[in-house]
């Protein structure tokens, strides 16, 4: 620890994190922090031109209400949004995002995103939400004018932020380290902003061996946001929503488009349409069993209820929908014509967003047009964003939202100074890249504002940020102590490495809270199992060792993950039903209650070390 140098930034504004809710902050918080005179430091992991979720490129834009052309109101988006979760939003941070992302997508289109038009100049769209463009490079280009607007000298990238800095009961800052020069970081800031993504590797994925790694969402996407705000004593919500997607088998490739846009079906191996065949099991989730569009969740279901019987393989009919879509041109010159434009946008598709789908479809000689895919349930992720709903308690807008879900300034969460955006903000699902970064924009706002009405940083004491700067650089010292005394410095009595310790989380999350393995069904024995696991767990954290920075990284990852694992195995215990078959089943409940339709929070107090639960009433925007 002796050659680490310690470099400490005062700021006003720090934003953690680089992927689009970030991006989106440090657009719109350079703009107020110039008219006001305050300065904006960002704090990323990676690199901003690749970082987060979007970091391969994405074909889809999949928020886009259509406001001014009158195509949907913002309580259409609400309403798709409750049903999809089957009932479990917050409505106002749904609308406030819903009436604000139109700006966004069209500040896209302005830095240069190819959005598709048809011959009249308007939007091509995928489905009733989503706008096709062309997105290899759509991370990039949102990243050069967040760039441009905060200015590379005030952007700190390869930075890896562990803890937060709190003082007085108010987050002033956050501690973490190079990931290539020997630099220990102290940012102190009147407001900070989280916005460091969900989490992924927190279960086993389907993924092994030279595999290990290929998840549908980001690898390196550790459970920051979850870590981080909870260490600060944030309250959290939504923690036993986890996100399970239906993808192309093994790449993760997207399935979007071959529903929306190419009407394609998919089957049981024996040339059964589930969702057809199944129709009747809708019945058993009234009320939201019975919605248009059918909630994911139980489009998933239906397809896991096939596999359970040993239906399976499930295929993508691509063939079909291409053949189809190609036969109803009329004339078969321009039915040919028709085909190979389909082929294209097949693959294009793919290498938009998800190349290694199409290097399968490559290397097991795949022609989209001649034969199906196979499609599975991935693993569980965490991620607020997408279909999932975890994150945050935060404020809602003041014009808009209920008394009970107000506190101050919007997307602050319980933590006085600590605002939060994209995965790191909860019950406010379905925002996808484009929502993301319009609340990355509403929470810069008003952090800016929080900024300039508490102009004082309350000091955090010298000794306690020396104490957790040993603490977070410990696992390097303990390799160097220890490393010599096996044959194999990676199989040590004094120490664990981190991909061991992610590969114990992940057996403990897998069959104990509902993964892979076990057909995603858990029940309170299990749950209570994994608990006393993962604080076995806990306890070995602090044996992790590091040979190096990029070890560090992991060590502390792994740390986050945990952390997050923690919190949903507490909140999927206190739900006493089943309310998301596809993402999870609990045997013991296995039924939806509608005395559980609440949400369900949970605080970690610093103080303490002890967790609280609290049933939280849904207070609804449109009935």
């Amino acid at each position: 620890m002796a050659d680490f140098e310690t470099k400490e930034i005062t700021t006003d504004v720090l934003i953690l994190g680089g992927g689009m809710a970030a991006s989106g902050a440090a657009v719109e918080a350079a703009y107020w922090a110039k008219k006001n005179g305050l300065q904006v430091a960002l704090v990323d992991k990676a690199a901003m031109d690749r970082s987060g979720a979007v970091a391969m490129g994405l074909s889809a834009i999949n928020q886009y209400v259509g406001l001014k052309d009158g195509q949907n109101t913002v309580k259409d988006y609400v309403d798709y949004v409750k049903n999809d979760l089957m009932g479990i939003a917050r409505d106002d941070l749904v609308a406030s995002i819903a009436r604000h992302v139109d700006s966004t997508v069209h500040l896209f289109e302005k830095w240069g995103l190819p959005i598709w038009k048809d011959e009249e100049g308007a939007y091509v769209h995928e489905g009733r939400w989503q706008l096709m463009i062309n997105g290899e490079s759509y991370k990039v280009i949102v990243a050069e004018a967040a760039k441009n607007a905060v200015g590379t000298d005030n952007i700190y990238e390869r930075v890896f932020i562990t803890e937060p800095l709190v003082a007085d009961g108010r987050c002033v800052g956050a501690v973490g380290f190079s990931v290539r020069e020997n630099i220990f970081y102290v940012f102190k800031a009147k407001a900070v902003l989280a916005a460091m993504g969900g989490a992924v590797h927190v279960f086993k994925p389907r993924s092994a061996g030279e595999g290990l790694g290929r998840a549908w969402y980001p690898p390196w996407n550790s459970g920051s946001s979850a870590y981080f705000t909870l260490k600060a004593g944030a309250e959290m919500t939504c923690q036993e929503v986890r996100f399970i997607p239906v993808r192309f088998k093994d790449a993760y490739g997207p399935v979007g488009a071959w529903f929306l846009l190419f009407k394609s079906r998919a089957t049981n191996a024996q040339g059964e349409a589930y969702m057809e065949t199944r129709r009747d099991e809708l019945e058993k989730w009234k009320p939201y069993g019975l919605v248009k569009p059918i909630p994911a969740n139980l489009r998933n279901w239906l397809m896991m209820l096939d596999v359970m019987e040993g239906k399976g393989p499930i295929y993508m009919r691509t063939e079909e929908a291409i053949q189809n879509i190609a036969k109803s041109e009329g004339d078969e010159k321009a039915a040919k014509k028709k085909l190979k434009e389909l082929e294209a946008e097949a693959w294009e598709d793919f290498l938009d967003m998800t190349i290694s789908q199409a290097i399968l479809w490559a290397a097991t000689n795949t022609a989209p047009e001649e034969k199906p895919s196979e499609i599975a349930a991935a693993e569980p992720y965490f991620i607020g964003s997408h279909s999932g709903a975890s994150g945050a308690w935060v404020s809602g807008p003041a014009d808009i939202a209920p008394e009970e879900y107000q506190w101050g300034y919007t997307n602050m969460s319980t933590v006085k100074g600590l605002f939060c955006a994209g995965d790191a903000s909860g019950a406010s699902s379905h925002k996808f890249s484009s929502g993301s970064h319009a609340e990355g924009r509403i929470a810069a706002k008003a952090a800016c504002r929080f900024a300039l009405d508490n102009a004082d940083i309350p000091e955090v004491d010298a000794g306690k940020i020396e104490e957790m700067k040993k603490t977070i650089l410990a696992p390097l010292d303990k390799f160097a102590q220890n490393s010599k005394d096996s044959s194999d410095p990676d199989i040590n009595p004094a120490y664990m490495k981190p991909k061991m310790f992610m590969f114990r989380l992940q057996k403990i999350m897998d069959e104990y809270a509902g993964g892979v393995t076990a057909q995603f069904s858990t029940s309170k024995a299990q749950l209570e199992k994994g608990l006393e696991l993962l604080t076995f767990l806990k306890e070995d954290a602090e044996h992790l060792a590091a040979e190096d920075l990029h070890e560090l990284m992991r060590c502390w990852e792994n740390v986050h993950r945990m952390w997050q694992a923690e919190a949903h195995v507490r909140t999927i215990l206190a739900r006493e039903e089943t309310r998301w078959p596809g993402y999870y089943f609990r045997s013991d409940t296995p039924q939806m209650k509608e005395d559980w339709e609440v949400f369900v929070n949970c605080v970690w107090h610093p103080d303490s070390g002890e967790w609280e639960m609290k049933k939280v009433p849904i207070k609804r925007l449109f009935e």
